[in-house]
């Protein structure tokens, strides 16, 4: 399907039957990143009697259960739900699913102190003359390991508060990035990124939202595009998700 969007007085074409998927895909058991020591995913049939939800095990239809954490288990979408007092959700909190995005290319800043850190220095050169609503940091090095890696206890690549509230400063309502967090790994549970990328507890950006564990494959080039969100309808902070891209072909 061909269709045409009217973005920052230019016109773009559209081809959504191509779409560019920078989620990880869940699997059963090992075979997912994991962050923050969450238990694996874990898919079984449901077996209930002389009742086995599996056909490979004898039953008559695939009827099976999935035990998951979003935040540790692989690509999630959050609210400020994660970290406020008050109950925010994901289905109550992101009501728009398509916007204007914005892929950049990252190699993090290494600190006196071991950490690997995106500062507002490395982001300086962004202006948002474009008006994306959304931004995508791809970090380097970008390996496929980062579909499998167990993170926990690895103190991964994070996003400095003054960074982020530049971010936000730019115009950016959403952000995804290819981490387990935009915060330190052990922040002393301070989560300044987080507060700063939602403005907690000030003015609170409710309808603003942070993407994490997602993968840009290094074929897919920096520049524009059109993000899809695909999220559970679910009464949660956050949910499993499924961010795709589409090629923004100025007409």
């Amino acid at each position: 399907m061909i269709s045409t969007i009217h973005h920052h007085h230019k016109l773009y074409r559209i081809d959504f039957s191509e779409p560019k998927d920078i989620s990880i895909c869940i699997k059963d058991g090992e075979e997912n990143p994991n962050a923050f020591h969450a238990p694996n995913v874990k898919i079984s049939p449901v077996m209930v009697d002389d009742f086995i939800g599996d056909i490979g095990q004898g039953g008559v239809v695939n009827f099976k259960n999935i035990k998951i954490n979003p935040h540790g288990n692989g690509t999630h979408t959050e609210c400020v739900g994660h970290i406020s007092k008050e109950t925010y959700t994901i289905n109550q909190c992101l009501k728009e699913y398509m916007f204007v995005a914005k892929l950049i290319t990252i190699t993090p800043e290494k600190l006196e102190n071991g950490d690997t850190v995106i500062t507002q220095q490395l982001l300086n050169h962004i202006d948002n003359n474009e008006n994306a609503q959304a931004i995508i940091i791809r970090t380097l090095p970008n390996e496929h390991d980062k579909e499998t890696k167990n993170y926990s206890d690895t103190n991964p690549t994070y996003i400095h508060h003054e960074a982020m509230a530049y971010l936000v400063y730019r115009g950016y309502e959403h952000l995804l990035i290819d981490t387990p967090s935009v915060d330190r790994e052990r922040d002393e549970a301070k989560f300044l990124a987080h507060k700063a990328f939602w403005k907690y507890p000030g003015s609170v950006r409710k309808n603003s939202t942070i993407t994490e564990l997602i993968y840009v494959d290094n074929e897919i080039e920096d520049g524009l595009y059109l993000l899809q969100f695909n999220v559970l309808n679910i009464e949660l902070d956050a949910s499993p998700s499924r961010p795709l891209l589409y090629d923004l072909m100025e007409v």
